[in-house]
């Protein structure tokens, strides 16, 4: 690793939260908020200057990014942001834990959207802007922003994009990979800002429109509302919001095919079939099992499709306490949870993609038991996939594992009932925020200790990024060379 490259691109970062943090600051100023609350968005904006003057004096002559590079950047520029971006919170005493104020933003530049708060209303309309806002950034990845509004030089930039782009497959599109970035961005925010207008449509203000569109664009779930979208009592705005988190599900990829007026390549993409089929399969057995519980069918459509809608998307907004709800609806929404959106898309979770390749593999072994002596290749879309990279696909899914159960030991020790850790972990490893039981939807996880919060945080990244960029920094090998 190149230490000095890697940590000069990093004074970039802190460039870029410098700027982010303008905007909760004019919200302060509108809503005329003290000097003492706002001020802690200018000593923040202020230490990320000078931190970032600093590390761009490390930048070499020559920029050559390596896939090893991008890796342990993309881990650092995660953390290091997560951390800057709760200083503001800790600093003007509105969450008076620096562990608790890191954890809320890394949730929300991680779009989990699991928070410590108890009364969420308590905080000032910047704080509540500022860590929904994070969603939005942190929804298509933050360094594919800082591509798309900064663009970075140097040679070998696109392994900087690889080692954040989630999801199992590395699209043909990022040969360019700023203008790539740009046109995400580009297709990303058009979307929000025509959710923002019609949710205001529907009724809500603009405020509450942004909170509520930053939260479903990047399917984070941070409201301003304790209740979530529930205190609204609109249901106008539960479909229109229910529609948005399974849009923003999607690999982005398909937009930019529609965009080109691909649209046969839209409707034979599998995995975009199969997520739908997912959806409507969960919805209609949900249904069933709560079908004695509500008095309205219309009610009974609109609370399952929005919980489905939220917890496949790993968006976490909440119409109905699905904690109350039978065992079987749990089971559900737990497949769902660990099904997650498609790759590609600013959902979290396993992604659809690999569920779609662990059928694949199972179905082909078993048809081999039959005819030992069949070739029988695995395709996506008509593309045969080589056998290493089905290989790697199950490695993650035994990585992945491995660090749940991880994760499931070690706050189990220091917080209490499985149920409730293991609940906690699936809902940040796989971003989701609320989970079951003391964590659910009308939950918090300000009751956990420090220690699990830690863990937890670094799980939501780990979540995020996809495990291996942030494991790369626990290789000590790359530290001691280059």
């Amino acid at each position: 690793m190149n230490k000095r490259l890697v940590f000069s691109f990093l004074g970039n970062i802190a460039y870029l939260e410098a700027g982010l943090l303008v905007f909760p600051i004019i919200v302060g100023l509108i809503y005329r908020e003290s000097l003492a609350s706002l001020s802690a968005y200018v000593w923040v904006q202020a230490i990320l200057i000078l931190l970032g003057f600093a590390l761009r004096k490390l930048s070499p002559d020559q920029a050559i990014y390596t896939f090893v590079d991008g890796l342990a950047i993309t881990s650092l520029a995660w953390l290091f942001l997560s951390f800057f971006g709760g200083l503001p919170l800790y600093i003007s005493g509105q969450i008076p834990s620096l562990v608790d104020a890191v954890f809320e933003m890394a949730s929300g530049f991680t779009t989990t959207g699991a928070s410590i708060l108890i009364n969420v209303e308590a905080l000032s309309q910047s704080a509540l802007f500022w860590r929904s806002f994070s969603h939005l950034v942190g929804g298509m990845g933050l360094l594919v922003f800082a591509f798309a509004f900064v663009p970075q030089k140097g040679q070998g930039t696109v392994n900087i994009m690889r080692a954040e782009v989630p999801g199992p497959k590395f699209g043909k599109l990022v040969a360019k990979n700023e203008n790539y970035a740009f046109m995400l961005y580009k297709i990303y925010l058009i979307m929000t800002a025509v959710l923002v207008l019609i949710l205001m449509m529907t009724g809500m203000s603009l405020f509450d429109s942004l909170i509520y569109a930053f939260g479903a664009a990047g399917t984070g779930g941070f409201a301003n509302k304790a209740e979530s979208v529930a205190y609204f009592h609109n249901p106008a705005a539960e479909y229109v919001l229910s529609i948005a988190m399974i849009l923003f599900g999607f690999n982005f990829n398909l937009y930019y095919f529609m965009m080109l007026g691909r649209i046969k390549d839209i409707f034979e993409n599998e995995e975009l079939r199969l997520f739908l089929l997912i959806i409507g399969l969960a919805i209609i057995g949900i249904m069933i099992s709560l079908s004695g519980s509500y008095d309205s069918l219309e009610v009974l459509f609109r609370d399952t499709l929005f919980t489905v809608s939220t917890i496949i998307s790993t968006t976490g907004y909440a119409t109905a306490d699905f904690a109350l709800w039978p065992l079987f609806t749990h089971v559900i929404l737990l497949i769902l949870m660990f099904s997650g959106g498609m790759a590609g898309s600013t959902a979290g979770g396993l992604k659809v993609s690999r569920l779609l390749i662990y059928g694949k593999t199972i179905i082909r072994e078993l048809r081999l038991n039959l005819q030992p002596r069949r070739v029988l290749p695995i395709t996506i879309d008509g593309e045969i996939l080589s056998e290493s990279y089905v290989k790697q696909t199950f490695f993650y899914f035994g990585l992945y594992g491995l660090i749940f159960i991880i994760g499931v030991l070690v706050v189990s020790v220091s917080q209490g009932p499985f149920l409730t850790a293991f609940s906690a972990v699936s809902a940040t490893l796989n971003n989701i925020g609320p989970g079951m039981g003391v964590v659910g939807p009308t939950g918090s996880y300000a009751g956990f200790t420090v220690i699990s919060k830690i863990v937890l945080t670094f799980l939501m990244i780990i979540g995020r990024l996809e495990i291996y960029p942030v494991l790369i920094l626990f290789n000590y090998k790359v530290w001691t060379k280059g």
